[in-house]
């Protein structure tokens, strides 16, 4: 096999695989961090054929991405996304290829290692080199949909500011609260289900699975895109916060403007008393 070929989506936020797994008869015990493998005679009984490619798998990952490895034939991976459907009812299949990257392996005659956008290429195939791949371009695709939706956020919050410009001071609790509720949805999403920084447990028994896996990581910018989501998610904590405080105030002037109102009719009613002009209680 001198080409491999990859084809990651990003299709949900969270996907239970513990719930796939025993449904497979896969007898273990699923964390965050492990991805599901399924192969061989799971995949063939999934797309009712025959026999499947030996290096035919598909790698399902608990923070929403799903990558298949040497599927050329679309109908086997919408078939897939169907049985996925199963357990994820949120999966909208129309939409399934929004968020995607494909990729290839390939095994030549190279010195070290050749990395571009569409392909890598070793001298050598090793056993964790799919595993590896897929875990790079899961995190990938995963991060493009958070920086859509992240966008989406800002855009809401750059409508508010011009309200606020244009002199609209009020912000309803409720637009605040779905607002902030968004930005921490985000910002859970991205910290505990793609785990950007966490890396494969290979790669801390294997030194040349590390260095691959670093490469690659330095390579798709992980580490940078991850850290300007967490700048720009702070930012929008610091824009709600100050919304959050312009309106504070102003619901603190409005009572303070009720207290004087009723202090000065207090005093107007006062006075008309003392001057006989209503009897007094």
């Amino acid at each position: 096999m001198n080409n491999i070929t990859f084809k990651a989506l990003a299709i949900a936020v969270e996907i239970d695989l513990n719930k796939i797994a025993i449904h497979c008869g896969i007898p273990k015990k699923y964390t965050w961090e492990q991805p599901l493998i399924i192969r061989n005679n799971i995949l063939n009984s999934i797309y009712q054929t025959p026999a499947v490619d030996d290096f035919q798998q598909v790698m399902v990952f608990s923070f929403g991405s799903v990558v298949f490895v040497n599927h050329e034939n679309m109908g086997q991976i919408e078939t897939f996304l169907k049985f996925l459907q199963n357990f994820e009812h949120d999966i909208n299949l129309q939409q399934a290829d929004h968020y995607r990257d494909d990729y290839n392996l390939q095994i030549a005659a190279v010195e070290g290692m050749e990395l571009t956008d569409e392909y890598v290429v070793v001298a050598e195939y090793e056993h964790f080199l799919p595993e590896l791949i897929s875990t790079i371009l899961a995190k990938s695709v995963a991060l493009e949909k958070s920086e859509e939706q992240l966008s989406k956020i800002q855009d809401h919050l750059e409508l508010m500011i011009e309200r606020l410009e244009k002199g609209k001071l009020r912000v309803s609790n409720k637009e605040l609260a779905k607002t902030t509720a968004r930005i921490l949805r985000h910002e859970f999403n991205t910290l505990a289900y793609i785990m950007i920084l966490d890396k494969p447990e290979i790669t801390w028994t294997h030194s040349s699975a590390s260095e691959f896996y670093d490469a690659m990581m330095n390579f798709f910018e992980l580490n940078d895109r991850y850290k300007i989501l967490k700048s720009k998610t702070d930012t929008l904590y610091h824009v709600t916060e100050g919304f959050s405080d312009i309106s504070h105030f102003n619901r603190g002037l409005f009572v303070e403007w009720i207290i004087v109102i009723l202090i000065v009719i207090e005093v107007v009613i006062t006075i008309l008393q003392i001057c006989g002009l209503i009897p007094s209680h």
